[in-house]
């Protein structure tokens, strides 16, 4: 939807009914549409080694992510669309330009200790050659990035961001130089190869380099892939089955890992899409800045299962850790019925015609009887298989605990949703909504988002 050029923005209203007094800076809930612009490409933001590949494969549209352009569509809606690329992650198998991941190494004696110390897991728990999902919190609480940790060798660890600026943050924590280690970005830039046909892509890719039929999920090898330098990784960001291509020195050698990797998919159907958000939400994955912030808390966001409530298990560290005094409080808090914070994410099942791309504004939600907005969704998508709208979004926390005594929506709690005029079944008209369970279809690895022990 484009909007017209005669659109008032001065009738814009900032939404004060939803209770974001826990928060320094609110989200911008003022519902401004897809306000059409140019995107300025400059060399204020960096271009990645992928970026002209991209260009070459079709990419039409861009944002910007970790200060690098990001491709995000390749099919245009008159062909189809971004669901024309769901089609490809879910029945071949496709490849993203997802260089925006900047990798910033710790490597050094204290590489182990300086790591444990910033993550809310157990950084000694983590084998060499293992990655692991996990979350860095600031001294309130609040989840500062959610990355993938790979840790190559007993004293190495490569942090693969969401977008903010931990780079700098961790650099600032060794600032004083009490942990020996270094701690810096390197050129060593992902794509990622996500689809049922992945596995098969793979081993034709890397040949007897990997045993990919006993590769565990989370699981690290070094391989060459066009004659370079590479470090794979069992994951991704879909909850199809996939894989991560590290290029070491991708800055020079880009081409020669990206065209073998277009070489190798011919035969698999692949297709270079943009990430599929479309897909991840379905898998109950979570986009930083998108579904949460620096200003939440791993509770209210469905992370508390990477902190430890009940002073029990693996997550019980007897370690001190960045924002260990703050979540252990919290924690508490919840354990003895209180709410200290304001809203909860949750899973929706909603009405109005097919959300078939990006959402440029975050949709209001009312309770079901209607009245001023009490919260606001943060990832809306079609999705094919329930034939029905679904969303994450945050609604008022009422307390709720799933069986293992982390925070949740109440399943069954009904709302309305305002959508904007396109996907509208009755324009004006709020459609109906529903809390349901997260994810709304099983990820190929359970554990995407799980503890994984070792």
């Amino acid at each position: 939807m484009v909007m017209s050029k005669e659109f008032d923005y001065t009738k814009l209203k900032h939404v004060t009914s939803v209770d974001q007094s826990d928060r320094e800076v609110p989200y911008n809930l003022r519902q401004s549409g897809p306000t059409k612009v140019e995107m300025l490409i400059s060399t204020r933001v960096r271009k990645s080694p992928y970026w002209h590949l991209s260009m070459q494969a079709g990419c039409w549209r861009a944002t910007v992510y970790n200060r690098i352009y990001h491709p995000r569509g390749y099919v245009k809606p008159e062909d189809g669309g971004a669901m024309v690329e769901y089609d490809a992650i879910v029945n071949h198998v496709t490849m993203w330009n997802v260089a925006v991941e900047r990798q910033i190494r710790v490597k050094g004696p204290d590489a182990e200790k300086f790591t444990d110390y910033v993550i809310t897991r157990d950084a000694t728990k983590i084998s060499p050659m293992r990655a692991r999902y996990v979350i860095l919190c600031n001294a309130y609480g609040g989840v500062l990035n959610d990355p993938i940790l790979l840790r190559i060798s007993k004293d190495e660890f490569w942090f693969s961001l969401s977008d903010s600026d931990i780079g700098m943050y961790l650099q600032g924590v060794n600032a004083d130089g009490r942990f020996d280690c270094t701690i810096e970005e390197i050129d060593a830039c992902p794509v990622q190869i996500q689809g049922p046909k992945s596995k098969a892509l793979m081993k034709d890719l890397c040949g007897d380099q990997v045993d990919f039929d006993n590769m565990p999920f989370y699981g690290l090898a070094e391989v060459k892939i066009g004659g370079r330098s590479c470090v794979i990784s069992q994951s991704g960001f879909s909850g199809e089955a996939g894989y991560e291509i590290y290029l070491r020195n991708a800055t020079l050698y880009a081409e020669d890992m990206w065209n073998a990797v277009l070489e190798a998919g011919k035969k698999h159907n692949l297709m270079v899409i943009a990430p599929a958000h479309h897909r991840r939400i379905q898998a109950g994955i979570l986009s930083w800045g998108q579904d949460m912030d620096v200003q939440h808390n791993p509770y209210q966001c469905n992370l508390g299962y990477q902190v430890s409530l009940s002073g029990k298990g693996e997550w019980n560290k007897t370690t001190d850790y960045v924002g260990k005094a703050a979540l252990e409080k919290m924690g508490k808090e919840i354990r003895d019925g209180k709410k200290p914070y304001k809203l909860q994410l949750v899973g929706l099942e909603l009405g109005g015609k097919p959300i078939d791309d990006y959402a440029p504004d975050f949709w209001l939600i009312s309770n079901e009887g209607g009245g001023d907005p009490v919260g606001f969704i943060t990832s809306p998508w079609w999705h094919p298989e329930k034939k029905t709208n679904i969303a994450m979004g945050y609604v008022p926390f009422d307390g709720t605990l799933n069986a293992n005594g982390f925070p949740k929506g109440k399943i069954g709690t009904k709302f309305k949703v305002h959508l904007p005029e396109i996907y509208s079944e009755t324009p004006g008209q709020p459609v109906d909504a529903v809390v349901v369970d997260i994810p709304f279809k099983e990820s190929f690895n359970a554990n995407t988002r799980e503890v994984v022990k070792g």
